[in-house]
């Protein structure tokens, strides 16, 4: 009897051990335990942008790790590819979070796929900032709570440069533009801006091929054909380049203004070289060329990690992280509800200085730079630029809630 209870007693402080043992050796893990970000984007398809974006995104990652974190926890990013298709980015998005257990969603590139995860966010009430994306939908129209977006939208880089395309005094404009959700968005804000602002203007040809298959003489030809005044030109990538080739080899834009989204971006303009059009008026970002001490600074870091310059796509990446990491420590937590609550009017610093995620419609109000396209030393950069203050361009509060009815 004694020696089945001296078993007994045995047993049970083996039991104690191990259970002990257990506890202590699962202590360090949840000491280290990360808060986990899920970031999905057309890495395969549009590498030009999203190469220097990831690499934006880990500099910044960089920066906050290497000072413990937030919340005292470090920052876990896991990435994977959407195949630059809706379908595909809600599949990635659901498994981002029902498997990896991600606090919140980031990225995105092509517009028509930030609307679905837009849609994915809403219903599914998980956090999503929406980093590349342009089009005006993604925070108005099919705006919802869950939802911010980061870059300047379609709306508001066309608002840019409305003073310059009036300033040509072009009666007659030919658009040309992919043929997706961030082309037509782009194409209607630019219509819609010129007919209040000059009653009588004409668009006398609009062009739109499909993303990624221009057929560029004959839509250089179909632009001269139709004896515009001046261009709107919201192509980008290699459908640019083609444009650009043909356009020149064709005399298009010889005589007549040319006023183009994105491309001062080096992702873009690089390609071209010394064929890049001088004189077109762009919004874009001339990196060699900033002097403010937030730029400098970043500049600096980048290329002292990477022993390169960066693109535009680089800071999105990089204010991408810096603004999950603001928002979560605004909120004090990494719970959904309370990091929507704390991106409303979360302040910001950036390269290109601070800004702020508007409360009204979840819109960041980061600007960009325009200016016009030279070409100097056998490479294209961006003269007489200046930066836009994204605030600046936006709806007021009344005009943004017409704007987005009911998103919250």
């Amino acid at each position: 009897m004694k020696s089945k209870q001296l078993s007994a007693g045995l047993l049970a402080l083996a039991l104690s051990t191990a259970l002990a043992s257990g506890l202590t050796a699962t202590t360090p893990a949840q000491a280290q335990e990360t808060i986990k970000i899920g970031e999905l984007n057309s890495y395969k398809s549009q590498p030009a942008f999203l190469d220097p974006y990831k690499k934006g995104m880990d500099l910044a990652l960089d920066e906050i790790n290497g000072k413990g974190g937030v919340l005292g926890k470090k920052i876990e990013l896991i990435t994977r590819d959407d195949g630059a298709n809706p379908g595909e980015a809600v599949r990635v998005a659901e498994e981002l979070v029902t498997r990896e257990h991600v606090v919140a969603l980031a990225g995105t590139f092509l517009s028509h796929v930030g609307l679905a995860v837009t849609n994915f966010a809403g219903q599914k009430k998980v956090f999503f900032l929406a980093a590349e994306p342009l089009t005006d939908k993604i925070t108005w129209s099919n705006g919802n709570k869950y939802t911010f977006r980061l870059r300047a939208s379609t709306y508001m880089q066309t608002a840019m440069l409305m003073p310059a395309a009036l300033a040509t005094g072009a009666k007659k404009w030919a658009l040309v533009y992919p043929n997706f959700e961030y082309g037509q968005a782009a194409a209607a804000a630019f219509k819609e801006m010129m007919k209040k602002a000059q009653p009588d203007v004409q668009f006398v040809t609009e062009q739109a091929p499909p993303l990624g298959k221009i057929d560029a003489g004959a839509v250089a030809q179909a632009i001269d054909d139709a004896k515009p005044d001046a261009i709107f030109n919201v192509l980008f990538g290699g459908d640019l380049t083609k444009f650009v080739r043909e356009g020149t080899t064709r005399g298009v834009f010889k005589g007549r203004a040319v006023v183009s989204l994105l491309s001062g971006e080096p992702e873009y303009l690089d390609p071209l070289k010394d064929e890049a059009p001088a004189g077109w008026i762009v919004t874009g970002f001339p990196w060699n060329k900033i002097k403010t001490a937030d730029y400098l600074a970043f500049l600096t870091a980048y290329q002292k990690k990477y022993n390169d310059y960066p693109r535009l796509g680089s800071v999105v990446g990089y204010v991408t992280i810096k603004s999950l990491a603001a928002g979560i420590a605004k909120a004090k937590s990494t719970d959904t509800e309370k990091l929507v609550e704390a991106f409303k009017g979360l302040y910001v610093n950036s390269p290109f200085g601070p800004f702020q995620y508007r409360a009204v419609d979840h819109q960041a109000t980061m600007g960009a730079y325009v200016g016009k396209l030279a070409v100097e030393k056998g490479k294209g950069t961006m003269v007489d630029f200046k930066y836009v203050d994204g605030a600046s361009v936006l709806p007021n509060e009344a005009e943004t809630k017409k704007l987005r009815p009911a998103a919250d």
